[in-house]
């Protein structure tokens, strides 16, 4: 299980967006793959099958909290003793980015990270998610030119 947790844990804060809630979606996943780990039969499909778990628990943490969740951008900044400038335009590019990723539905948007992120091939994905190939195809194709498209356009403004 531990090596799936860095995994479960990318999963779940790109779904719900708050690390400490993400956290606590890794934990109740790790116990829920424990719980069912003789279930599972193909060990070659563990990874998938703990990943799945891990949205499918985020996907249902985000709807029991959406309107309570608290927004990371709130909290206070720690220290930083880079240079102001390239950082203000890294920290503005990762705010373009988080906000386009917001856009994007959950299952989109986990499309995306399993992807571009994790490097699964398309049938991990499929596998992972319980869906067919060419919808983890179309939602990674769709997915990549939203995101392209409303970081472009907030480049423009």
């Amino acid at each position: 299980m531990d090596a799936h947790t860095a995994a479960a844990f990318r999963i779940a804060i790109s779904v719900v967006r708050d690390s400490a809630l993400a956290e606590d979606i890794v934990q109740e996943t790790m116990i829920k793959a424990w719980q069912h780990l003789e279930d599972q039969c193909d060990v070659r499909a563990e990874r998938a099958w703990v990943l799945r778990i891990a949205h499918n628990t985020a996907v249902s943490a985000l709807r029991r909290v959406r309107d309570e969740a608290t927004d990371p951008d709130l909290l206070p900044a720690g220290q930083d003793h880079r240079d102001p400038a390239r950082h203000f335009q890294g920290r503005a590019d990762l705010q373009a980015l988080r906000e386009a990723l917001d856009r994007l539905d959950e299952l989109s948007r986990t499309v995306l990270v399993l992807r571009d992120v994790e490097q699964f091939s398309y049938q991990q994905i499929a596998d992972a998610l319980d869906v067919p190939i060419p919808t983890v195809k179309t939602r990674l194709l769709r997915a990549r030119r939203e995101v392209q498209r409303l970081v472009n356009v907030e480049e423009l403004a």
